[in-house]
């Protein structure tokens, strides 16, 4: 178990989160810009802006940053897979939850993965708004290690 140490070192089992917090239009407007997505229903008026589906990687970040606060590790993440299920929109100004569990940890070909799956909840409804399966490379064999 890592929760309280690094996020190299997270395995199967480890629990992330809840935490909760409040959709800003900062946020939704900012991070839509920066990913290029320009539509109104992301960078319109305040009470029509809804949360872009990718824009849970924050919330990844978020519970990485509460779980493991001695930061990534040894080695970088790479993140290579993720796949979203939207269940409904959530709006500027939602309170919301995330939790988080490491649903499996696995080497293969000299390369250490993880996989993370995501629940985000709406506070206030307590229905599931948001599934996240995350899979990332914790660790790689660099060529100095091969030989």
């Amino acid at each position: 178990m890592a929760t309280g140490g690094v996020v190299s070192d997270l395995d199967k089992g480890d629990v992330l989160g809840p935490v909760e917090y409040t959709l800003s239009p900062f946020v939704v407007r900012e991070y839509s810009h920066a990913v290029e997505m320009h539509h109104p229903c992301f960078q319109g008026r305040q009470g029509d802006l809804v949360m872009p589906p990718t824009l849970i990687h924050l919330d990844k970040l978020r519970l990485y940053r509460h779980a493991c606060p001695g930061g990534t590790g040894a080695s970088a993440r790479i993140h290579f897979e993720y796949d979203a299920e939207v269940f409904e929109a959530v709006r500027v100004g939602d309170r919301l939850s995330v939790r988080g569990e490491i649903t499996d940890r696995y080497a293969k070909n000299g390369r250490e993965y993880a996989v993370l799956e995501m629940k985000l909840t709406n506070v206030d409804t307590g229905r599931l708004v948001m599934r996240y399966l995350d899979r990332v490379i914790l660790a790689y064999r660099s060529a100095s290690r091969a030989a």
